[in-house]
């Protein structure tokens, strides 16, 4: 379904014709940190990044509003906010970046009161945008030439599936598929475990324990989405190598408090899991850090972060939000921003999700000539996936998930 852009797009074509920036607004009230393109001075108590951008896009504003682990986080906040600061230096946009203090609906209002015609929403909070609350009408409705993205959920539908609002658009990531070959990949490594990692490691032998984690920093369906793919990742290995896993899962860590991640992974490691999925924004720092401390491995997600503990991160999930970034951005200014669907979904094959090529990992591992073939095992399935010949459930979707019909040699803790 298109977008209403009526008013959007007299402002792009007048846009075309301009020779000077607008100034940036912004309050210390509703931010606690504003980075900025404008050729105005800055609002006092705000900490911005000011520079002139080019005359021809001049009229065009976009913001982008952070989730609560704002723009210098792992990777999730990190991505969008440098997309928009690339596009705005070689286009010549104005843009905001907004770390909320007042809220997530006190920023949208305060964006779109201050002009900006684009905004991106990266928290997982829609109801003041979507439904209203308090009584008031609901954000979308009230600014209706504004244009909202939001990430890792479609709430902007009817029960029948019919829109809701024509100027917000949703964007999910098939992380599903990314999640599915991380799981698959740990199983492999974990059965080969004494020719791939030796003592250099201290992991827990299949013949004790065989246990994997995962925690997430909300129960919502972006962080089950995750959770769901990976086991069915780990059940298709577990199916060709015939042995079963223990399930350990974690659904309410936040995204803030890495010593919390450290305290659960332990538990998890404790409990025979050799590896544990971090999807939890800052409190997966805490699961990386103790899988190197006990000297076991862990997932991340978001950006690559293999690297973040070197020889302790089997792979990362990726969500690279800076991708729907610019591309709605740039349809924005390109003129084709009306023809858009309000839903978006981005897979591996758009590079927008997907799992890293393992190289940092690679380098601590001793058996490489088993590495390489496990590895090019993963990544045949990959291949299936892009293809399609490959069914993973898709919790953002609403597909519904069993884990003891789906799963069967899978045993949730």
């Amino acid at each position: 379904m298109n977008k209403r852009i009526s008013k959007l797009s007299a402002i792009l074509m007048a846009a075309v014709l301009a020779f000077s920036l607008t100034g940036c607004g912004g309050s210390e009230e509703e931010s606690t940190s504003v980075e900025s393109t404008s050729a105005a001075t800055t609002t006092a108590g705000d900490t911005t990044e000011a520079t002139t951008g080019g005359a021809e896009t001049a009229d065009v504003k976009v913001a982008v509003v952070c989730s609560a682990a704002g723009q210098n986080d792992t990777g999730y906040n990190a991505s969008a906010c440098e997309a928009i600061k690339a596009l705005a230096a070689s286009k010549g946009f104005e843009y905001k970046i907004v770390e909320p203090t007042n809220g997530i609906p006190a920023a949208l209002e305060t964006m779109a009161e201050d002009g900006y015609n684009l905004i991106f929403s990266l928290e997982y909070d829609f109801d003041a945008l979507i439904k209203g609350v308090g009584g008031a009408r609901p954000i979308a409705e009230q600014y209706p030439d504004t244009s909202f993205v939001i990430f890792n959920a479609d709430p902007n539908r009817n029960e029948d599936g019919s829109l809701i609002h024509e100027n917000v658009i949703s964007v999910l990531f098939d992380v599903h598929e990314g999640s599915y070959l991380a799981g698959y990949a740990y199983v492999l490594m974990n059965e080969n475990q004494d020719k791939l990692f030796g003592d250099a490691y201290q992991m827990t032998p299949v013949d004790t324990a065989r246990a994997v984690g995962f925690v997430g920093g909300t129960n919502s369906d972006g962080i089950l989405v995750y959770s769901y793919g990976f086991m069915q990742g780990i059940e298709r290995a577990c199916v060709e190598l015939d042995v079963n896993y223990d399930y350990y899962a974690k659904y309410d860590a936040g995204f803030s408090d890495p010593a919390l991640g450290s305290t659960v992974a332990g538990t998890m490691f404790d409990n025979g899991a050799n590896i544990v999925f971090a999807d939890c924004g800052m409190v997966g720092d805490g699961i990386t850090a103790k899988a190197k401390e006990v000297g076991k491995i862990s997932i991340q997600v978001d950006a690559d972060l293999d690297a973040q503990q070197p020889g302790y991160v089997l792979t990362s999930v990726l969500k690279i939000t800076g991708i729907p970034v610019e591309t709605i951005t740039n349809a924005l200014l390109d003129g084709s921003f009306g023809t858009m669907e309000n839903t978006q979904s981005y897979d591996i094959a758009s590079g927008g999700t997907g799992i890293t090529d393992m190289s940092e990992i690679s380098k601590y591992v001793a058996d490489t000539a088993l590495w390489d073939e496990l590895k090019a095992k993963v990544f045949a399935v990959q291949d299936e996936i892009k293809t399609g010949t490959v069914t993973i459930i898709n919790a953002q979707e609403g597909e519904a998930f069993d884990a003891a019909a789906d799963c069967p040699h899978i045993t949730v803790k």
